[in-house]
């Protein structure tokens, strides 16, 4: 296994576990925001390994799905990064099953889609999406429902797994 280059401290980690399960992954989050400078691209891909992109897409996911659904997602760039890597299947190995057979109902959407739903667009146009896209709707209404369970089931995951997620330093 490679070791991992991304550190956080064990008073960071105490801390934010403190705060619950949203500030314990924050944690590894926030740290994964600044290595990358926030962008995910050729250059800072290799910055992160895989469970750690997995928890940033989960970070990703969350926040536009929640803001604005998988139209606003795949709008502001994500739909690849969430899509067309083993996100899903990382979502799996995490425990959270329910939620990765949504991704990969939504993947399909997503596919057959995906030109008009990455395409640069007005303002008018991405509203209409909304409306275009209406496959989306249950599939976010049933990730509201199932929020929770899913953030609890990876922050229980990357407790159990540390070592994968960040190396714990003093």
């Amino acid at each position: 296994m490679e070791v991992c280059k991304i550190t956080v401290t064990d008073a960071a980690l105490r801390k934010g576990a403190e705060e619950g399960m949203d500030g314990f992954l924050q944690v590894f989050i926030d740290k994964y925001l600044e290595v990358t400078g926030g962008e995910i691209n050729k250059e800072t891909m290799p910055l992160l390994n895989g469970w750690q992109h997995s928890l940033l897409g989960y970070h990703f996911f969350r926040q536009e799905v929640m803001e604005g659904g998988f139209v606003q997602l795949i709008q502001n760039g994500y739909g690849p990064y969430i899509f067309d890597n083993p996100f899903a299947k990382a979502m799996r190995l995490f425990g959270a099953k329910d939620f990765s057979k949504l991704l990969y109902e939504a993947k399909k959407i997503y596919d057959a889609n995906r030109e008009n739903l990455e395409r640069d667009c007005t303002d008018d146009e991405f509203m209409a999406k909304y409306e275009k896209y209406e496959a989306f709707d249950d599939l976010e209404e049933s990730y509201m429902d199932m929020e929770e369970i899913v953030t609890a089931k990876i922050a229980e995951y990357v407790d159990e797994h540390l070592d994968q997620f960040a190396k714990i330093v003093e």
